[in-house]
């Protein structure tokens, strides 16, 4: 391991500080650099012996990557009052629930489907926008009828979600 920053060798970064995370999978570490004074975060994770694959909608096969799964969340939730910390815990997660399920190989469908319901209860706009993307509306009218089904479901309605549409009159048309 090398310092992200100077490239100094391994015997010149000090760990000051260890704890465990992503639910006990994982061991977070930060460390100082002798070299450059600067700090970092790493991570340490046991490497799957099994690895599952996701098919996608086209019949190829990529391997589980949680990176792509946080990536389609930041995309969902950006400028939205979304903390990283949420997003990470929807990624650990679903993770976990793909692993558990399946065995070798998971429909990527599936997996959106996992990611649509937690996005569902944690933010309306980025659930549209991740819907939008998910289930490839061809018209403005299937998104609009996605909206309003989520507006309708008011055991989502939450503090601090913010309206998906505010009530606003529509403006009157000039003569």
């Amino acid at each position: 391991m090398r310092c992200p920053f100077c490239r100094a060798e391994k015997d010149s970064l000090k760990v000051i500080d260890s704890r465990t995370s992503e639910d006990g999978r994982a061991i977070r570490r930060r460390r100082e650099c002798a070299g450059c004074s600067k700090r970092f975060t790493t991570y340490e994770r046991v490497e799957e012996s099994f690895r599952i694959t996701v098919v996608k909608r086209d019949g190829s096969r990529v391997p589980w990557d949680r990176h792509k799964v946080m990536v389609g969340l930041e995309r969902a939730c950006y400028k939205r009052p979304v903390e990283t910390e949420q997003l990470q815990r929807i990624v650990d997660e679903v993770e976990e629930e793909v692993f558990r399920v399946y065995d070798k190989e998971v429909p990527s469908s599936a997996i959106g489907s996992m990611v649509i319901e937690r996005l569902k209860l944690l933010d309306q706009v980025a659930y549209v926008r991740f819907a939008s993307v998910y289930r490839h509306f061809a018209t403005l009218e299937e998104l609009v009828e996605e909206a309003k089904t989520l507006l309708d479901a008011r055991r989502l309605d939450r503090p601090g979600q913010g309206k998906l549409f505010s009530d606003v009159t529509p403006l009157r048309q000039a003569p």
